[in-house]
């Protein structure tokens, strides 16, 4: 089963009147459709961003999953992304939104001036059952290209995610380098 949204409630007893941060590395960085109290760029530690995730529910179908992005555990990277303070409420959206396999887990974020916090992020282990694990870039360049759902496109997905790294100055060759394939491609 796909859901991953009843799980997430049971791994993480918050306090309703604590607010919580949230880091976001995929599409979670350009479309905040939650309400947030504030809103930092920052960074996680030994982490590195993948298109090894399909997308049944969002940029693909069942039987046409997209890819987007999760983590894959990698010592001494750096993921930049946004980390959001959130109310533990916006949790019920957000689980629903990332229930095609992510599970919230607890991370320490360091923001760009320097602070520190801990917060949750969402991130889909490759023992979930819409995993597509590592692939040529090229290949999944052209998987991106083919692939649409009912949030759009799947091209857009990666385009979207490569200007909000750009606008949040961060260098992401993975990511980069499969939009250079994308558009060379046509």
């Amino acid at each position: 089963m796909l859901d991953t949204s009843a799980e997430n409630r049971r791994r993480h007893s918050l306090d309703p009147h604590q607010p919580v941060w949230l880091f976001g590395y995929g599409s979670l960085i350009y479309k905040a459709d939650f309400p947030f109290l504030e809103r930092r760029p920052a960074t996680i530690h030994n982490w590195a961003r993948r298109f090894w995730q399909g997308s049944h529910d969002h940029r693909g179908t069942p039987d046409n999953p997209g890819r987007v992005v999760t983590l894959i555990q990698a010592p001494g990277a750096l993921c930049t992304g946004m980390a959001y303070r959130i109310t533990p409420d916006v949790f019920e959206h957000l689980d629903h939104r990332e229930k095609n396999g992510y599970l919230r887990f607890r991370t320490p974020l360091t923001f760009a001036d320097g602070d520190q916090a801990d917060g949750l992020v969402y991130i889909a282990t490759e023992d979930n059952a819409a995993f597509l694990g590592e692939s040529d870039e090229l290949l999944i360049a052209r998987h991106i290209a083919v692939s649409h759902g009912p949030s759009g496109s799947n091209r857009d997905y990666l385009l979207q995610l490569a200007q909000a790294l750009r606008e949040l100055d961060a260098c992401d060759e993975h990511v980069f380098r499969i939009e250079q394939f994308l558009l060379e491609s046509g």
